[in-house]
Parts: structure tokens; sequence; C-alpha cells
């Protein structure tokens, strides 16, 4: 019980100041992300509100914050604009059928996570090399970087190639990018410097509240006429109507648009998985990042099934869907947000200004939010990567800046998926190439390999190397006390050399196989009962499981 509260909440006034911090940083994520899918902002904040609630409660991570995230959103826009099409041409056109596709959609996105939880998938996220774990947050520290930078003022206007238009002379004439830019340096020197005067107040939440007080009180006086960008004002300028809007309702018309799908389930059973794909990776490499911060350990099974049940919450009540925020998660337990109660204000309160606070909210200043952002790309790069660069073999570190590069040029799932392909590789074959063979000979005239490293798929060809069947002797042992046969490649090649000492009419021994070993020669020829030495276990590997029985 007492773990349950402290999961819960181990520290109530940073859990609540840190989530209402977190709900304001999500408002304009969530409004930029829907513009992004090109759907309506309010289905984006609708997303991170059930994102943010049922992972709060269900999830694998307290203190770990999900929602409307810029990743999925990425992959969401060709089905969108896909559906869109087909709606405008059917007989009887239907307005944002591609918004309706992605309803469908998320249900089946739901699903697969939930079954990944089941199947206990998440463990896997284990498998992702160090060297990718550093290039997936320095990349994705960049995605964010970039994706601020759109916020700003644009300083390219019609007639800047001209020769009359100096670019020097353009921007220092650009007052409101000058606004912006001091107002954001402004917001991080509050948030860098609070937390040495004072560790008692959240920074974020108080140098969004210092910014906003300082251009709704002071604005005229200090900006004069200068146009600031604010919450309210970026959602209009995007084409949105505001932040005014219900509560979530049950979108129960995607029930009757499967005809609409007729050709094209291709495209959303596709979109799903890739979508829960997307998901699943960057949700438990936040995971994971979030547990080395906290030096807890969360549930990534457990993180699995949460987010598939958020998302289907979304499809049927009309959100976006999401997944894990890295960025917010950051935000949330720098601010103090340890526990469940963080994520479940974050989202209640995220809901609330929506429904009751759309006006002040619409008036915090995108400066002070874009600084937050920018405070979190500085916590979250791993900078220690440049200095381990030169330390670390090549290989690493053409992996680490490999999935930093692809991070920004694709997206996350691609980069941790080439990132963990090409480390494997590079694995398998420096262990390819430390198979050893000594070769003895016994008093009796018997010839010993006594067989030094593992025998698996990349190192076959090398250990067929090793052995002369036509020169030697006629009695031949082949000893792996040092040596493990991985997998089933290992297997063949291991009964292929035995073959051909045995055509030859010479006698040889296996010693020191493992049991699971032993049975699979046996499956694969039954002759070899005579050769393997049955009274000598290896009592140290147990590679090769009975679950390749049925693959042989």
């Amino acid at each position: 019980m007492k773990r349950l509260l402290n999961n819960f909440t181990s520290n109530p006034k940073n859990d609540v100041l840190s989530g209402l911090t977190v709900a304001l940083a999500l408002v304009p994520e969530a409004v930029a992300f829907a513009f992004v899918a090109g759907i309506d902002p309010l289905v984006g904040l609708y997303g991170a509100f059930m994102m943010g609630l049922v992972t709060a409660i269900f999830g694998g991570r307290p203190g770990m914050i999900s929602g409307a995230t810029g990743a999925m959103a990425v992959v969401m826009v060709h089905m969108i604009q896909k559906g869109n099409e087909v709606g405008n041409g059917l007989a009887t056109p239907i307005d944002n059928l591609g918004l309706q596709w992605l309803f469908i959609t998320l249900l089946f996105v739901g699903a697969i996570q939930i079954l990944a939880g089941f199947f206990r998938l998440g463990k896997f996220v284990r498998l992702i090399p160090h060297p990718v774990m550093m290039g997936f947050v320095n990349g994705l520290a960049i995605v964010i970087f970039l994706s601020q930078l759109n916020l700003f003022p644009s300083i390219v206007q019609e007639g800047f190639h001209s020769e009359q238009m100096n670019w020097f002379q353009h921007l220092m004439n650009n007052k409101e990018f000058w606004v912006m830019l001091s107002l954001t340096g402004l917001t991080m020197a509050i948030m860098f410097g609070l937390p040495k005067l004072t560790k008692k107040l959240p920074a974020a939440l108080t140098a969004i509240i210092v910014i906003a007080a300082i251009t709704i009180y002071g604005g005229e006086s200090l900006f004069g006429s200068t146009r600031i960008s604010t919450v309210g004002s970026f959602i209009r300028d995007g084409g949105g109507a505001g932040l005014k809007g219900s509560l979530p309702h049950f979108q129960g018309q995607i029930f009757t648009l499967f005809d609409t799908l007729k050709g094209h389930w291709g495209l959303i059973i596709s979109t799903a998985f890739l979508l829960a794909a997307v998901g699943l990776i960057e949700s438990l490499m936040t995971l994971n990042l979030v547990d080395e911060i906290t030096e807890t350990r969360g549930s990534g099974n457990r993180e699995c099934v949460a987010q598939g049940g958020a998302n289907i919450l979304n499809g049927l009540f009309g959100g976006m869907g999401g997944c894990a925020m890295i960025g917010q998660s950051i935000i949330n337990v720098n601010a103090g947000g340890r526990g469940r109660l963080s994520g479940i204000v974050a989202a209640v309160a995220l809901l609330c200004f929506v429904l009751f606070g759309a006006p002040l909210i619409e008036q915090i200043p995108i400066a002070a939010l874009v600084g937050v952002m920018f405070m979190v790309v500085i916590g979250t790069f791993a900078w220690s990567s440049f200095r381990i660069l030169r330390k670390i073999p090549i290989s690493d570190a053409i992996v680490l800046i490999l999935v930093s590069a692809i991070t920004v040029w694709q997206d996350l799932a691609i980069a941790v998926i080439a990132g963990v392909i090409i480390s494997a590789l590079v694995f398998a074959w420096k262990n390819a190439t430390m198979i050893r063979a000594r070769k003895r000979t016994k008093a009796d005239g018997t010839k010993v390999y006594e067989i030094w490293g593992p025998l698996f798929f990349g190192s076959t060809q090398t250990f067929n190397s090793k052995f002369d069947p036509r020169n030697d002797p006629d009695s031949i042992e082949i000893d792996f006390i040092e040596s493990r046969v991985s997998d089933h490649s290992g297997i063949e090649a291991l009964r292929s050399v035995t073959n051909k000492y045995l055509d030859l009419g010479k006698t040889v021994k296996l010693t020191h196989l493992s049991p699971e070993c032993k049975v699979l020669l046996l499956k694969a020829n039954p002759k070899f009962e005579t050769i393997i030495e049955t009274s000598i276990d290896d009592p140290r590997y147990h590679v090769v499981t009975d679950l390749m029985d049925a693959e042989i």
C-alpha cells in the first residue's frame, strides 16, 4: 500500500506544480502537431488529454508524460490527405474523411500496442545499444530545436534577394523577431538562474508567468505597437477558431464508414503498424531515459498496454492519439514531478484550460514556451557524446552520428531500427572473427580440435575452414568446452563437418555439447548418438533452446 501511494505521489506540491507547468507547455505543442497532421487543433488537445490521463494512471512509469507527438503526426499526414481526397470524390462528399480514417486507424494502433504488452515485447528495448540511445536523444533534441524555430517571425520576406535589400539591415529592423528573441532569452535566463536561488519554485512555470505578466501588463509601454505572438494568435494564424471547446464525445459514426475503406485497407493497416511502432519505440526509450534520471525502474510491458488503451480511447472519442513525450517528461521530472499525480494534473489541467481558461491561455506568449523548450533541448542533448566520440570504437561513433542524422532527416523509428541493425551487424562481424580451433594430438593418436568462440551464422565459414578431413588421422575429437553453438546455422555447420569425417570412414567424438545441442543433432541424424559423448556435459552453456525444435 505504501509503495502504491508513493507511486501516486510522494510530494503532492511538487507533483501539482510540475503538472501545471507541463499542461501549459502541452497546449501549443498539441496545437502545433495537429496543424502538422492537418487536423483541427481541438483534436490534438483532446488527444493530449486522453493520452496523458490514461498513461498517467495505468502506465508503467510514474512521472512520464504522454500526449500528441510530432513523430506520430508526421506518419499520419499521408493517410489523412488520402482520406480527404477519397471523401471529396464520393457521390455524396464526406468532409474530413481523413480524420475519420485516423480514428479508425487508432483502434488498430491500440490493439497492436496492447498485444505487444501482453506478449512482453517491451523488454526488447533493452537490445537498443547505448550509442543508438545517445543518437536518439541528440537527434530528438535537434528536431525539437528546429521545430521551435518555425515559431519565430520570418526574417525572409518578398524582395529579400533584391539588390536593394540588405539581409542584415532587414534583420536588424525586424522588431517582432528581436522582441520574441529577447523574451525567449529572458525565459531561459529565469529557468537557468532560479534553481540556483531556490528550488521551491518550479522554474518553467515561474518563467512562463513572469513573461506572460510582462507582455500583458507592460507590453504596450515596453514594445509599443510591435506584435507579440501568443498561443491564441498562433492558433488563429493556423486557421483555428480558438481553444474554446467541449468535452470529447463518442465517435460512433466511424463504424458506419468502413465502406469508404474498400481498396484502402492496406493503407490503414500499414499506417497502424507504423504508428504503433513509432509510438512504442519513442515511449519505451523515453521510459528508459526517465529511469536513468530518477534512478528507478518502470515497466515497459505495462506501458505498452497503457499506450494501446489510450490510443483506442482516442479513436473512440476523437483524439489524434500519441505516445510518450521526452521533452515534457523531462520538464515534469526536473520540476519535481515523480508520481502519477503529476501526469493526472497535467492532463486534467489541459482539459480545464480548453474548457474554462482558454482566454488566459491564449494570452501566454509563444516566446515563453519556446524558451522552455530550448532549455529542454539543452537538457536533452547528450553533450558528453562530443567528449567520448574519440574514446569509443569507430563503429559506435558512426552509429551515434548516423542515428542522430536519420532522426532529423527521417523519423525516430527508422533511425532506431537502422542503428540497431548496424550495431547488430558490427557485433556479428566481430564475433564471427573470434572463433578459433586449438589443435593437439593425444597419446593414442587422436587429434583434438578445441573450439574457442561462438559458433553461429556469422562464424560457420571460419569454423569449417579449421578442419582438414582428408589429411587428419582416423580418430578425431571436437571439444566445445570453450565454445557454444548458438543457432541452427551452427548446428548445421557441425553436422556438415562431422559427416565429412564419417563419409571417409573416420571416427569422431563430440564432447562438452549442451543437452539442447545434443537433442538437435540427434534429431537431424539419429546416427550421431554413437559419436556424441553423453557422459560429459557442458555445465556452462545452455544456449540452444528447445524452442528451436519447431524450426528444424
